[in-house]
């Protein structure tokens, strides 16, 4: 794949790839778009490693879920009680600005993984091998993963008693 089939491709892939990472990041779009910049330039400086196995937007997501796991473990590391207390305070300003908000915040409940799966299934319309390519994890884990989202958010929304609209 040359420079120019490259931004061709990433032209098609950019908004679901940054949708995916601003969820993942629970509503930080700066966090999003920082990690969604990360992978682009991963990919590009590893473009020979892009055997075509995979579609490019798959190969693209799991550079991507690297790089958002990579900067949840550095932040780990530099991570004390006013910065989650701060982190917690961006959420909630960030769930007003979606339209349904009780589903967002229980979107927020979830693990890493079941947030991911979720994620990556619903919003991004990626198949259970495409998920399991992304997240290094095998289908049928991924598949446990989505049922067990599912109840949780099917749970936590009818504790908060959230009507569909």
């Amino acid at each position: 794949m040359n420079r120019a089939e490259f931004e061709k491709e990433v032209l098609l892939i950019q908004e679901p790839l940054r949708r995916f990472l601003y969820n993942l990041c629970s509503g930080d779009a700066a966090l999003g778009d920082d990690i969604a910049q990360e992978a682009l330039i991963k990919a590009y400086l590893n473009l020979s490693s892009f055997s075509g196995k995979a579609k490019f937007s798959t190969w693209l997501f799991r550079i991507a879920y690297n790089c958002f796991c990579d900067n949840k473990r550095a932040s780990k590391k530099y991570a004390s009680a006013e910065l989650n207390e701060n982190i917690v305070k961006d959420n909630e300003s960030a769930d007003s600005k979606f339209k349904n908000q009780e589903l967002y915040m229980a979107m927020s409940k979830l693990n890493e993984k079941e947030r991911t799966t979720v994620l990556l299934f619903y919003m991004e319309d990626r198949s259970l091998k495409e998920i399991a390519v992304i997240t290094g994890m095998p289908e049928n884990t991924v598949k446990s993963h989505l049922s067990r989202a599912r109840g949780n958010l099917s749970n936590h929304l009818n504790q908060i008693g959230y009507e569909r609209r």
